[in-house]
């Protein structure tokens, strides 16, 4: 799979990383994570391309395939507030 850069990232990339900004979201753990947000299940291809990017990660811990709350990583805070001041 080609990786994606932060440039070529779409509208529902970025409400998705503004979902998990605003604390809606929430990411399975495992080796294929599937993010909800507001307790719909979200893209996978995005989804997996916002945790390559290292854009979200899990803000907790548990047994594989449990959910808990998503959260930006430094470069995913980054973005979403650059994003805001373009605005």
């Amino acid at each position: 799979m080609e990786m994606v850069s932060h440039s070529e990232l779409t509208a529902r990339h970025h409400a998705m990383l503004a979902a998990v900004a605003q604390g809606r979201a929430r990411i399975t753990l495992g080796r294929c994570p599937a993010l909800t947000v507001d307790g719909r299940w979200c893209d996978q291809q995005a989804t997996r391309t916002l945790v390559e990017l290292d854009l979200v990660r899990p803000a907790g811990i548990g047994a594989v395939g449990a959910l808990v709350p998503a959260r930006l990583t430094e470069a995913g805070r980054l973005l979403v507030d650059a994003r805001r001041a373009a605005a």
